[in-house]
């Protein structure tokens, strides 16, 4: 393996780092009910910084769950056009790429959930039944219970 392909790779294996240690902080931040105006800010910057790297280091999935995550901080922050825009997003990704199980039925959610904070009823239920028809072809167990609890919380 020549040495520009090696420094390639662990460029890429750096940037996975990053993404996923990113997307940890905002997890935590998003489940703070404390997070003060800059915690918001800083919770944004760092969601687009870890869907952005994983947008050169991912494959498909990692970019749907990029995008995934997008929607929700924007829906914790009540914010329903940029969380339209990235939970339809993640939908095209899982959609194009074939994208199934888990990540199909949070792609509905991520809609269900937009749609609740644009005050679309019609659309909220739409998605909701989406995602429980997608949650019956969740393989684990356990994924299809994370599913079905975000959902009841719609």
């Amino acid at each position: 393996m020549s040495e520009m392909v090696q420094k390639v790779l662990m460029e890429k294996g750096e940037l996975k780092k990053l993404a996923i240690s990113l997307f940890n902080k905002v997890w935590d931040l998003m489940e703070n009910p404390d997070r003060t105006e800059d915690e918001n800010l800083e919770m944004i910057h760092m969601v687009h910084t870890s869907r952005y790297h994983w947008g050169i280091a991912g494959q498909p999935v990692n970019l749907s769950r990029g995008e995934w995550q997008i929607s929700r901080v924007y829906t914790v922050l009540n914010r329903a056009e940029p969380a339209l825009f990235h939970a339809k997003r993640n939908l095209e990704i899982c959609l194009s790429n074939k994208i199934g199980d888990f990540d199909l039925a949070f792609a509905y959610e991520a809609l269900a959930r937009a749609y609740q904070i644009a005050g679309d009823e019609e659309n909220v239920q739409q998605y909701k039944k989406l995602a429980y028809e997608a949650a019956e072809d969740i393989a684990k167990k356990e994924d299809k219970q994370v599913v079905l609890n975000d959902l009841a919380s719609i």
